[in-house]
């Protein structure tokens, strides 16, 4: 069973959440934070990205950057620009995009649960970046953004939603530069909290989506405090993080793809003689082609596009990690023709989220910074749950969920 609770949100009034709310930190650099943020003191950036409150170049993880963020949340709430409810609430939480709407409910999740495999990843996480979100935890003493969840389709959660749906949000708004919009429900009411309270109590897993790094740097932060605390009971505030989970069936997951530097050595005519040992090689010429199914890829080589489709054989598809196009494409492209085995640290190759559109792989391409380029097919949804109920974990670089979680519209506080 999963434990879940609902919290006093610190959040800001509803005449201000435009000014305050901002993409999350780790979809965005540090010069684009200060852009956005401009002349607005009130950008949560000032809080998630705090370098940008100091000159240009200053390290993100300098101590007086993590002392920044704090004292900038304790003047959001100084001034009334964040004020934290007076009851403990879920929240119900709405994204649209492209005409497609998804509901998630805020609430707080158990470290217990991640600890103990009920909160299940699907990618490993780097011990700097999790000390990083430590970090800034310890010092703002907050959860400051959400981690974003999914669980399997619940009929007595999605009456809920529609109820609270129909009704008149707290927030509605359209977030700048994306266009996406966002819309929030405060549930105060004690009879809809046991509903959600006892549905979730009821699942047997909770699976991240998004937010791997937050996920364990707040575990961490729960499990530290409480070794920490002679009075420990594990009902304390320290024991829980803030979560967005949304229904897994709602969830729109885009293709992530890849661009590489150089051919290993090889001539363009060796590198696709190479391809046609794996994948059925067709041109496709110089219009954007978008693979069309699973097991089929997109290369963009020459100012050309090609469709590459694996043959029988060329993987497992009995197996969760071997069916997937990643693994595919790491193995028999990445891998055993460019050499590339380490996607988390060879320099060689970036990344690039489907929201950019084949048009950022072309112009990565043409402008002599790559190579070539990589588009797949988009994981699915089940795949992900498969994959953590088998204990196994994805590729890296293998999601790429949309849209983003806003940040700055509920924060949670450890006591």
């Amino acid at each position: 069973m999963t434990r879940v609770k609902p919290f006093r949100g610190v959040r800001p009034p509803a005449t201000l959440v435009e000014e305050v709310e901002c993409r999350p930190y780790d979809v965005l650099t540090s010069e684009e934070a200060r852009i956005e943020a401009g002349s607005n003191e009130k950008s949560l950036y000032h809080i998630i990205k705090p370098e940008i409150n100091f000159p240009e170049g200053t390290s993100e993880y300098a101590p007086c950057v993590y002392d920044s963020g704090a004292e900038q949340f304790k003047k959001f709430l100084d001034k009334g620009w964040l004020k934290q409810d007076e009851k403990e609430n879920y929240y119900l939480y709405a994204q649209t995009m492209s005409g497609k709407t998804q509901y998630g409910f805020v609430l707080c999740a158990h470290v217990d649960d991640y600890w103990n495999g009920i909160i299940k990843k699907h990618e490993l996480t780097r011990r700097d970046k999790e000390d990083d979100r430590m970090m800034h935890v310890n010092k703002t003493n907050a959860n400051i953004e959400p981690v974003f969840l999914a669980y399997k389709e619940n009929a007595p959660l999605a009456a809920l939603i529609t109820k609270y749906a129909n009704s008149q949000p707290e927030y509605d708004f359209i977030a700048p530069i994306d266009g996406f919009g966002h819309k929030l429900w405060i549930i105060s009411d004690e009879k809809d909290q046991n509903i959600i309270t006892k549905e979730f109590s009821a699942m047997e897993a909770l699976y991240i989506a998004d937010g791997h790094h937050r996920s364990a740097a707040a575990a961490r932060v729960g499990k530290e405090r409480a070794e920490q605390d002679a009075n420990h009971r594990g009902d304390e505030e320290y024991n829980y993080y803030m979560a967005v989970c949304f229904p897994a069936d709602q969830l729109t997951i885009l293709d992530y793809n890849r661009v590489v530097k150089d051919l290993n050595g090889l001539s363009s005519e060796e590198f696709i003689k190479a391809l046609e040992k794996n994948f059925i090689v067709t041109p496709k010429g110089t219009e954007n082609y978008k693979p069309k199914q699973l097991h089929e890829f997109s290369l963009y080589l020459d100012n050309l596009w090609y469709s590459l489709l694996a043959k029988p054989g060329t993987f497992n598809a009995e197996s969760p990690i071997g069916v997937l196009d990643v693994d595919i494409s790491s193995r028999l492209i990445l891998d055993e023709i460019l050499g590339i085995k380490d996607l988390r640290s060879d320099k060689r190759i970036d990344f690039i989220g489907g929201l950019r559109g084949l048009g950022e792989l072309k112009m990565r391409v043409d402008s002599g910074e790559m190579k070539m380029a990589l588009a797949l097919y988009p994981v699915n949804m089940q795949q992900i749950i498969d994959i953590a109920d088998s204990g196994n974990i994805m590729p890296p670089k293998a999601t790429w969920f949309e849209p983003k979680l806003r940040s700055g519209l509920i924060i949670h506080v450890l006591d």
